[in-house]
């Protein structure tokens, strides 16, 4: 089911930036939107348009964890837990 997908991209701030998971990104066939981080002695290219878009995604999660049900996670069922996310977003994207 959700085993078939694979990301086209990882998007992660420098923290990430380690040679092993850069290596475990590329045998998937996932490109690294990772800065490489100032003391590497390569310095690498990224996609900066790409990584400036890891921001609104942040900021999303912290808008819904505002949200009592969501950062507390009371469902227990993962459907509900799912729908009360839609839920949640629609009422962020309306308001």
């Amino acid at each position: 089911m959700l085993g078939d997908l694979q990301p086209g991209s990882l998007s992660a701030d420098k923290a990430y930036d380690t040679d092993a998971i850069l290596e475990h990104l590329s045998n998937h066939g996932i490109g690294a939107v990772i800065p490489p981080r100032s003391n590497r002695i390569v310095q690498r290219d990224f996609d900066r348009h790409q990584y400036k878009n890891r921001n609104l995604v942040e900021r999303f999660f912290c808008r819904i964890k505002q949200f009592r049900r969501i950062a507390t996670r009371y469902d227990k069922l993962v459907e509900r837990f799912a729908s009360f996310i839609a839920l949640t977003a629609a009422f962020i994207w309306l308001t």
